[in-house]
């Protein structure tokens, strides 16, 4: 990134729903690299502008299924270090697991949480400064469809909160506050998330997601 503002591509077959996204981001002091109405021209606008960020609907024409997911796959291949939002009507965090594992500068969404411009503008400056987020609702699904042998099961009460607001893309000290203790006890659970869940060793940034992540896998 330079010095200048944070520059967004925007993909998503609606027309409506991608012009608002970007006129929501423009006001918000984004700059808007370009937008894109299906994959091809998303991988073209990737590659020709080099945004800082690209937002993109996993389902995409022609097929409506994984075009967009696809497009984010091979932009992450060829541009690591560039940002990627997915959005989904619906939560289909199943196929875009192995992208969001990777755990750095990525998000998943769902389209209702873009209503919400201060919470919406907070996921995209996260995932700019290399952190990543997953959609809370998501992590509602999973707890309803904990199994015996989910890795949640060895997460005190208290903790699957702090994981929760984990996946909400919240810092420590936003924890903290939500909770109404210290951001040091905060840390601790963390920590003891990590343990308990044997995530491996790494940035606390990429295993915050694993922690949300990790188990799925047992589903």
């Amino acid at each position: 990134m330079n010095g200048g503002p944070t520059r967004i591509a925007v993909a998503d077959d609606d027309v409506l729903l991608r012009e608002g996204i970007a006129s929501l981001l423009e006001r918000s002091g984004f700059e808007i690299a370009g937008q894109a109405g299906d994959a091809r021209e998303l991988l073209t606008l990737a590659r020709d502008r080099r945004p800082d960020l690209v937002i993109v609907d996993i389902r995409m024409p022609p097929s409506h299924t994984t075009e967009g997911l696809d497009a984010a796959r091979t932009i992450r291949e060829e541009f690591p270090d560039m940002g990627i939002l997915l959005l989904s009507a619906h939560i289909e965090v199943e196929q875009a697991m192995e992208l969001l594992a990777a755990g750095h500068r990525v998000g998943y969404l769902l389209k209702s949480r873009v209503t919400d411009v201060a919470d919406f503008v907070e996921t995209i400056e996260r995932i700019v400064h290399g952190g990543s987020v997953v959609d809370p609702s998501l992590v509602k699904e999973l707890f309803a469809a904990r199994r015996r042998d989910d890795p949640l099961d060895l997460l005190t009460q208290r903790e699957r909160e702090v994981l929760a607001l984990m996946a909400e893309g919240r810092s420590n000290a936003g924890i903290g506050r939500q909770l109404w203790v210290t951001e040091g006890t905060v840390e601790k659970h963390v920590h003891s998330i990590f343990s308990r869940m044997r995530l491996p060793e790494t940035e606390d940034d990429h295993r915050r997601v694993l922690a949300v992540l990790a188990f799925l896998e047992a589903r």
